[in-house]
């Protein structure tokens, strides 16, 4: 009996061991495909594609594009950044960046030059839902010369800016590329945003930001993109008001911002000086404290991959001793 308990014991703990390696290489099969499929490439754009562009018409597009033109700087930047460089071969008249924009061919500005376009026989035309309606029969020219035209949305969110690379990264044949790019935003916009969320609601600040300087002062309202930035980074917008308000002196010394933010530096000689010298303007608490600072227009306003960085400056001019 004793030698029978010994054989079934030494029976129980064999089987023990060879299910425990069962197991083992169960899961190490498991994590070689989960390792595999982490790591395996994503399926290419199979061409032909339709899209639902920013007009809520569906475009087809019969190949992968070998020459594009850009009719505004938010989609060329997006297609710089997608690495559509040798592909892009003409820009508006206010593409600037990034610099090598500047070597592309002009094919003009709100008004662009149909003729011009056409002579460059690109396969893809990018357009913008915000010109789209002024520009409808230049659009419809270069359909009818069979040069199709995707009207990219005008995005006014960051989940909207992320749809318009999207449609760019599947028009192009780029969309691994895409999907890489609104990775990265999301994630630098996550850090600024959890970083703010630390700020004490007695540390939180009241922001005016004035897009165009005095006598005709207009500022950043409510559903822009500018407003979004500021929820971001835990700020409070000083404008009630819907879009790009044009607002008189009574009304922005009464709201009395902590912080001011001019974006019209580009343009406007010493920004921080036209605003701190304007009469009346002395009592309020941007300019008491010398809180007024000037940042780059187009990574604010620009719907394109910059936003991020716009995201940060904004950030670290409203409350620097978080974010510098």
């Amino acid at each position: 009996m004793k030698k029978w308990n010994a054989f079934l014991f030494a029976l129980l703990l064999l089987i023990g061991s060879l299910a425990g390696c069962g197991s083992d290489n169960a899961d190490k099969t498991k994590q070689e495909n989960t390792n595999t499929a982490e790591t395996a490439p994503q399926a290419e754009v199979t061409f032909p594609v339709v899209i639902t562009d920013g007009t809520g018409q569906d475009v087809t597009i019969e190949s992968k594009p070998e020459k594009i033109v850009s009719l505004i700087p938010s989609n060329t930047e997006i297609a710089y950044g997608l690495g559509l460089e040798e592909q892009i071969v003409g820009v508006s008249d206010f593409d600037n960046f990034p610099e090598q924009v500047a070597e592309k061919e002009k094919v003009g500005g709100m008004e662009f030059n149909v003729e011009k376009i056409i002579s460059l026989k690109p396969d893809l035309v990018l357009a913008h839902a915000s010109s789209a309606h002024t520009s409808e029969a230049g659009l419809q020219q270069l359909r009818d010369a069979g040069i199709t035209v995707l009207v990219v949305n005008d995005a006014t969110t960051f989940d909207q800016v992320y749809e318009s690379i999207s449609m760019l990264g599947t028009a192009s044949g780029q969309k691994e590329k895409a999907d890489a790019m609104i990775a990265d935003m999301k994630n630098k916009t996550e850090e600024i945003q959890t970083k703010a969320q630390a700020i004490k609601e007695e540390d939180r600040k009241s922001v005016f930001v004035e897009v165009s300087p005095a006598p005709e002062v207009y500022a950043a309202g409510k559903n822009t993109f500018i407003d979004e930035m500021l929820q971001i980074i835990n700020a409070e917008n000083t404008v009630t008001e819907e879009g790009w308000p044009k607002l008189d002196s009574e009304t922005i010394i009464k709201r009395n911002p902590d912080v001011i933010i001019t974006t019209h530096g580009y343009y406007t000689p010493e920004p921080v000086k036209n605003v701190t010298s304007r009469k009346g303007w002395e009592n309020i608490t941007a300019v008491k404290e010398n809180r007024v600072v000037d940042v780059h227009s187009d990574k604010v306003t620009r719907t394109g991959p910059r936003l991020t960085e716009g995201l940060e400056e904004l950030a670290k001019a409203v409350y620097p001793d978080v974010f510098n």
